[in-house]
Parts: structure tokens; C-alpha cells; sequence
């Protein structure tokens, strides 16, 4: 990955080259920006930056044996860490990111914008739980122990380090704050404010974007899609490149219709309704249960900009339709109100919940707070 390979962002490539150049490495960074942002590609391309035999002003040069090497994510000297599960093959006390690095490079390989959900389902790991153990917190200090083989400097790329269990993150307080020299460490964040203090404290921000229209665009036709349905996917995506896929391959239709029919229950306060609901959401792939979550966060933010800003509301269709009556029906402070139960309901999911309880819980608050 180079930065030439990430659409958009110029500003933010020449901040981070303007540092190599300037010999001001931070020794440990923090890449945060939602879901959707290409903070992943942006880390991978300048840990590629800063171990290039012969870097441009803009880039690094794509030729050189560092730069191979980091093409195929095998450098010797750029090490990873990610959330896992437990598999079939490999049990849970044993599940480090070692382990799965033949599936983690087919990934990045495939797809270099993914999110969590597309990590698991080319593991098989979209049904479980996933997390970053004690276990990789000892691994990343063995990895950082030995020299550089090859490169300038060694690196330690930890995507969503918000998955990584506290006695982890406690473990690697010392090395963050005092890492070997010519060591970079660099978080690579989604959800920052769920890091402890004392993690990001020794690190220094680096925020970045998501991908503007004009990117969203340019990505989707490099995908294959038309040039005029990418113009009209473009402006719903709101900057997440996998949202635009799966508008562009029709894969929001069930979660919208599901979104409905369980808005429709909350309104009507039809407790029986969400009890079969919560059972019927308790049985679906994890990655659906974010999903619906995610999806519901979506139309709610369509919601209340509806509501103060209707000319750049940015659905259509049956959608947009759902939004006006939605919005109707609701003013700004239950909205608000709402969408924050939506976001806790979905950390607690995401940190092992059980998902009947969590979505019955949930259902129960927003009938509450639409009455």
C-alpha cells in the first residue's frame, strides 16, 4: 500500500511525509477516524514511508526490496496486531494475530478499505467475539525485543486497539511509553474515546478523514460501478466506501425493512412483537446484529437532518419516504436521545453482550422515549 493507492486526503499525506522528512517521528501514533475512514491504508502506506530505500517527495517508490516486501505485507521489520477469535482450528487461548496472518494478508490483499466485519468473514470468525488478549500484549513486546532486520525502523501497526482487553492494553504501557529506539508504534482507531486514558496519553493523534464524494466516486467506478449510479451513491455513503458497496450491490434493502418493521413495534409499543424480535435477532450472524444497529444509527442522523436541514439530506426512494414520516414523528431531542441508547446498545454488543437481552433492552428504551 501507498499513499498514491488511497484516494483523496493529500493535506494529511503531506503532514505525515512532512514529518519523515523532517526527521519528527513520533514514536507512537494514534490514527483515529470512524469506520469507514482509510486510516488502515493510510498507516500501512507510511510505515511503508518510513522504511523506503528511496522515497519521493509524495510517496514512497514502490520499487525498492522494503517496498516489495511491504506490498505483499511480509516485511520483516512491520509487524501487526488485530482483534481474533477462536476457530475450529485454533482455541481461544491460543488465538493471537501470529496465527492468522496468512488470512489477515489475504485480506488486506482483497480489501485494503475493510471493516471489522470484513476481517471475520474471511477467517470464518462472524460469529464470535473478538478481542485482542493478554497473551498478544506479551507478544508485542517479544516481537519489539530484537533488532531491526532490514528496515530503518521496526513497526507495530495495531488496528482497533479498542478491542484490546485491559489487561492487554496495561501490558504494553511501558514499551509505548518507552519503546526500543527506532521503534513506531501506531494505533489505528475507530472508536478512540474507548481507549484508556493512560493509552492515549502516550500517543500522539493523527486524525483522519473520511473519504470525501469525489473519493467515494472515484473508488466505486475503480470497483466497477457506473459512473452515474457512483454519483447518486456517493452523497448517501457519508464518506464509508463499504456502506457505498453495499448500497451499490442492493444489500441495504433487508436491513432497512428490518429497521422498519422494528420501529414500527417500538411505536406501537407491541411488546410481543419485540420479545419475537429480540428472539429473531438473537439468531442472526453478528455481523447482521451490527448491522441493524449501524443501519438504525444511519437513519436516525438522516432523521434530524431532515428535520433542520432537508435540502442536503442525502437518502432517496423508500428511504427517504421512511425519513420524512420517521422524522415527523419525532422531534430532535427524542431523536437525540435515541440515537445515543443505539450507540451503547452497540458497544455493549460489541464487547460480549448477550444480544436478546441487549436488543429486547433497547427496544423496551425507545418505546419509552417515543411515547
Amino acid at each position: 500500500m501507498r499513499f498514491s493507492e488511497i484516494a483523496g486526503l493529500e493535506e494529511k499525506k503531506k503532514q505525515l511525509i512532512g514529518a519523515v522528512k523532517n526527521n519528527n517521528v513520533a514514536h507512537a501514533q494514534l490514527f483515529a477516524g470512524k469506520e469507514g475512514s482509510p486510516n488502515l491504508p493510510m498507516a500501512i502506506a507510511y510505515a511503508s514511508y518510513l522504511n523506503c530505500e528511496s522515497p519521493t517527495d509524495d510517496d514512497s517508490c514502490g520499487e525498492c526490496p522494503s517496498c516489495s516486501k511491504n506490498s505483499k505485507y511480509v516485511h520483516p521489520d512491520v509487524h501487526f496486531v488485530f482483534p481474533v477469535s477462536a476457530t475450529k482450528d485454533i482455541k481461544s487461548d491460543e488465538a493471537i494475530s501470529e496465527k492468522f496472518m496468512p488470512d489477515w494478508r489475504k485480506y488486506l490483499t482483497s480489501t485494503p478499505f475493510g471493516n471489522l466485519d470484513a476481517w471475520t468473514a474471511v477467517y470464518g470468525g462472524e460469529n464470535k467475539q473478538v478481542n485482542i488478549s493478554k497473551r498478544e500484549s506479551r507478544e508485542i513486546i517479544k516481537r519489539l525485543s530484537l533488532k531491526a532486520f532490514e528496515g530503518k525502523y521496526k513497526i507495530m501497526i495495531v488496528w482497533l486497539p479498542e478491542y484490546m482487553h485491559t489487561t492487554a492494553a496495561n501490558g504494553i504501557l511501558k514499551i509505548l511509553e518507552e519503546p526500543p529506539e527506532d521503534t513506531v508504534f501506531i494505533l489505528v482507531s475507530n472508536d478512540y474515546d474507548r481507549l484508556l486514558t493512560t493509552i492515549t496519553s502516550r500517543t500522539q493523534m493523527v486524525t483522519i478523514p473520511p473519504f470525501d464524494d469525489s473519493a467515494i466516486i472515484e473508488l466505486l467506478v475503480k470497483e466497477g460501478i457506473d459512473q452515474e449510479q457512483a454519483n447518486k451513491i456517493a452523497p448517501v455513503a457519508d464518506g464509508d466506501l463499504n456502506t457505498a458497496l453495499r448500497i451499490a450491490n442492493n444489500l441495504e434493502d433487508d436491513s432497512h425493512e428490518l429497521f422498519a418493521n422494528w420501529m414500527r413495534s417500538c411505536f406501537k409499543r407491541d411488546f410481543g412483537s419485540l420479545v419475537q424480535l429480540s428472539e429473531d435477532y438473537h439468531k442472526t450472524s453478528k455481523l447482521s446484529q451490527r448491522s441493524l444497529f449501524k443501519y438504525a444509527l444511519s437513519i436516525y442522523r438522516e432523521a434530524l437532518i431532515y428535520q433542520n436541514a432537508p435540502q442536503i439530506n442525502k437518502v432517496n426512494g423508500q428511504v427517504l419516504e421512511f425519513t420524512k414520516k420517521f422524522s415527523a414523528a419525532l422531534d430532535e431531542t427524542k431523536i437525540s436521545k435515541i440515537s445515543t441508547l443505539i450507540s451503547e446498545a452497540l458497544y455493549h454488543l460489541e464487547r460480549n453482550g448477550s444480544p436478546k437481552m441487549i436488543f429486547l433492552d433497547l427496544s423496551l428504551q425507545i418505546a419509552g422515549s417515543i411515547k
